[in-house]
């Protein structure tokens, strides 16, 4: 398979690094190149499996040849749901599916490599600090915070250095932006607030708000973004009026 290329990462740290990398390409598959992948999943074509690989790329493919397999396999016959159910449901069905074969191997590579109990709750907790790819596609992962910044709607304020800087869940999301924490003075509200932009979730590759990135925010479903999970960047989201992310330029084309 194309970017399947194995490797064994024997250490905690190399298992998770193996883990976020096999996770980014999925969530990319069910995400930001979700009209792709559900094309390749063609009820007609027999049993397919999507995977994950290291390097942050997704393939839908067969299933390994070789019995038993070098690792443990994807849910296999994913297309044959596709036309049976809405599509919302089937990219959720492949995402809960896809959680579980990402534990499967990476634990696989720690009862591989002799992992012990310390090794194994290390790398659970690693794992488990992430946000499930069901999360990620459902938006259940950003719920919580949603209904915590919509407190935030009544005191929204313009910004001191950057008008162009703004909070999630406000009720005109700007059109770019890096989600930046908001001055430390601030009162009690704010800096509740403060912790819950620390939340700030890429609706793409599911991972937290970093400070030193560009993020941008979709027009139509208000998820953010990193510009780099879109190839958008800030030169470009100059010229942009109204975004609008892969997932609901996608949806929009179908409809």
């Amino acid at each position: 398979m194309e970017g399947g290329q194995q490797y064994n990462p024997r250490t905690v740290e190399e298992v998770f690094r193996d883990f976020k990398g096999r996770r980014a390409g999925l969530i990319k598959a069910l995400t930001t190149d979700v009209e792709e992948f559900y094309q390749q999943c063609d009820p007609e074509k027999e049993n397919l499996c999507l995977y994950g690989f290291p390097s942050e790329q997704w393939e839908v493919n067969l299933p390994a040849e070789e019995v038993p397999p070098e690792l443990p396999e994807p849910a296999l016959g994913i297309n044959f749901a596709r036309d049976g159910m809405q599509e919302k449901d089937w990219l959720s069905l492949v995402a809960v599916h896809s959680d579980a074969w990402l534990l499967a191997v990476a634990f696989y590579f720690g009862a591989r490599f002799g992992f012990d109990r310390a090794d194994r709750r290390r790398l659970f907790n690693m794992i488990n600090d992430l946000p499930t790819i069901f999360e990620v596609v459902s938006g259940t992962a950003k719920k919580q915070s949603k209904e915590k910044s919509s407190m935030s709607n009544h005191s929204s304020t313009k910004s001191k250095s950057n008008s162009k800087v703004a909070q999630r869940g406000s009720e005109l999301p700007p059109k770019y932006s890096r989600p930046q924490p908001k001055d430390e003075d601030e009162d009690g509200l704010e800096e509740e607030e403060d912790d819950e932009q620390g939340e700030t979730l890429c609706g793409a590759c599911g991972e937290n708000y970093a400070s030193d990135e560009f993020w941008i925010c979709c027009d139509i479903c208000e998820k953010w973004f990193h510009g780099k999970c879109v190839k958008i960047t800030p030169a470009r989201a100059e010229h942009i009026k109204q975004y609008k992310c892969p997932a609901c330029s996608n949806k929009r084309a179908r409809t």
